[in-house]
């Protein structure tokens, strides 16, 4: 009984020792240097090795960051499995078992940790999920500041707009426990004109999807001028109607012969209120119990963002509502619904939101709908957007776990 809790202490401080050289080593590790640093984590952990794999830019493969590896499909792999639902999965191979870790962000879907080993037991699946929360906090941190993981979740060239535009983008899922958003964006490596962007402050989402005119470099100009005075203004305590003007007042003044079209949103997600801006552009749509409600956040048409500085100064409508708990609300540019076939087929309105309500009543989670959805889209018109396509889902629910949250 008395060497019980002497050899609990003696496991505990050799644990804690191991943990504090692999941290030490991860803060200073470069980012090309994480692949090795994954296999001596996993040896010091008893686990064989360790692999980590990112989603490009598309979601459509997984990229290892061993570039002597090649790629995994996100569509029909285990590695994918893992990507796509957010939860561990073990396969059996010849000389033991492989697990794939989903590694996220808080709410980003990062990749996965492929980790193998001789056999496995709880120990090992614990410290399995322990290295993917490491190498997630790791990845978040060092491709701010490297250019080497961006390279690697690309698969082709990017045009200088795009480059841009996307320095600018937040994360494409941000979440908190009351409240998920997720958005994509077509063509991923050609976009100009559109942007979006979300925010969760203290108990408040901030969400905005904008549609710059035209496509060109001038174009991801105004989007991202447009983002900067809306970030501005929103950490200097700026409600959505200070936003708003914000962005009136700074393409005036720096762009004055551009504009764009957008939504602003500010959800109150103790309450479930509701307040956002229509600048002349496609209205929001309201998902409750698996159906649109019509008409639900139509407003007055309002002037396009950048002309209403240059033509009289207005006062901005903000237009309130309150959302039930499991509403969606969906934000859209025109290139969504404008898509078209080979024969000239609108994608359309009601194809594109009875695709969100069946797949999110098939439990797919928000990130993963709008992933799916975007392919369908990009397949539809063979991989070639006529125009900028951009979609951002948020959802509202304070009943929501943290653990829910942070997949969906």
């Amino acid at each position: 009984m008395s060497g019980t809790p002497h050899a609990s202490v003696g496991r505990a401080a050799v644990d804690e020792s191991r943990l504090e050289v692999l941290i030490s080593e991860a803060q200073t590790a470069l980012p090309f240097e994480l692949p090795a640093l994954a296999n001596r984590c996993a040896r010091a952990l008893d686990l064989d090795a360790a692999l980590i794999y990112l989603a490009d830019l598309q979601e459509r493969l997984l990229m290892p960051l061993d570039e002597a590896m090649e790629p995994l499909p996100v569509a029909d792999s285990l590695a994918g499995w893992a990507y796509r639902t957010v939860s561990p999965r073990v396969a059996d191979v010849d000389d033991g078992v492989i697990v794939w870790m989903p590694l996220v962000d808080g709410a980003e879907r990062l990749g996965v940790l492929a980790l193998r080993t001789a056999s496995l037991d709880g120990a090992r699946m614990r410290r399995s999920r322990i290295l993917a929360h490491l190498f997630a906090m790791l990845i978040t941190s060092k491709r701010a500041y490297s250019d080497w993981l961006a390279a690697r979740a690309r698969t082709v060239t990017m045009g200088l707009p795009a480059e841009m535009l996307r320095a600018f983008l937040p994360p494409h899922t941000v979440g908190s426990s009351r409240c998920v958003s997720s958005a994509v964006l077509e063509p991923a490596y050609d976009v100009a004109g559109d942007a979006f962007d979300h925010s969760v402050v203290k108990t408040v989402l901030h969400t905005m999807i904008l549609d710059s005119m035209g496509h060109d470099l001038n174009s991801g100009l105004t989007a991202s001028v447009a983002m900067a005075a809306a970030r501005n203004t929103r950490r200097g305590g700026g409600d959505v109607v200070d936003i708003v003007d914000s962005i009136d007042q700074a393409l005036t003044q720096w762009l004055p012969d551009h504009f764009c079209t957008g939504v602003l949103c500010r959800l109150d997600t103790e309450t479930g209120v509701l307040r956002w801006v229509n600048c002349g552009h496609p209205p929001p749509l309201l998902i409750r119990a698996e159906r649109v409600l019509a008409g639900a956040l139509d407003s007055p048409p309002q002037l396009p963002i950048g002309l209403a500085g240059q033509l009289s100064p207005v006062t901005r409508q903000v237009h309130e509502t309150t959302l039930k708990p499991g509403d969606h609300v969906l934000l859209y540019t025109d290139g969504v619904v404008e898509a078209r076939d080979a024969y000239g087929r609108e994608f359309g309105l009601d194809r594109f939101t009875d695709f969100i309500i069946r797949s999110s009543a098939a439990g797919q989670r928000p990130a993963e709908v709008l992933r799916l959805l975007i392919h369908a889209i990009l397949d539809r018109q063979r991989n070639q957007l006529r125009d900028d396509a951009t979609i951002l889902l948020f959802e509202w629910g304070p009943q929501h776990t943290t653990v829910r949250s942070l997949g969906r």
